[in-house]
């Protein structure tokens, strides 16, 4: 199998829901309103894809100022193409296009907490947030 990533190819609500759905990260977002889920691809500054042929089997979506910062606030790899490495390439793919003087933060749900350690993150123990109200 030969997983091809991309930063270039514009998704569709509907194929990143169906990828967020195939990775159990669809249960903790708003998979229901395809029109919020457009807005959060339309204002992604950058979004890296990772593709078995003509299918969708990875999405890192990322916000970020370029020069300092990056939330990389989706991390999603189909349920049947986790362990091969493909969650890996896609942050790394991120991180080269963020370059070195960008720090990638995220909010790790708890199930994948342990996960991130082993791709390269390290624990930060201050972090607020205000919730959404919907």
């Amino acid at each position: 199998m030969s997983i091809r990533y991309s930063t270039d190819v514009v998704i569709s609500a509907e194929q990143f829901v169906a990828v967020l759905n195939a990775s159990t990260l669809g249960e903790r977002r708003p998979v229901d309103d395809l029109a919020r889920m457009q807005t959060m691809l339309a204002n992604a500054d950058l979004v890296v894809t990772a593709w078995d042929g003509e299918k969708l089997v990875g999405v890192a979506r990322t916000i970020t100022d370029w020069c300092y910062a990056a939330y990389l606030s989706d991390l999603a790899v189909d349920q049947t193409y986790q362990k091969q490495g493909i969650g890996r390439q896609l942050i790394e793919a991120t991180r080269e296009k963020l370059g070195d003087q960008c720090s990638l933060v995220l909010l790790a749900a708890p199930a994948a907490a342990d996960y991130y350690a082993k791709v390269g993150f390290e624990w930060i123990e201050r972090g607020w947030q205000i919730k959404r109200t919907s």
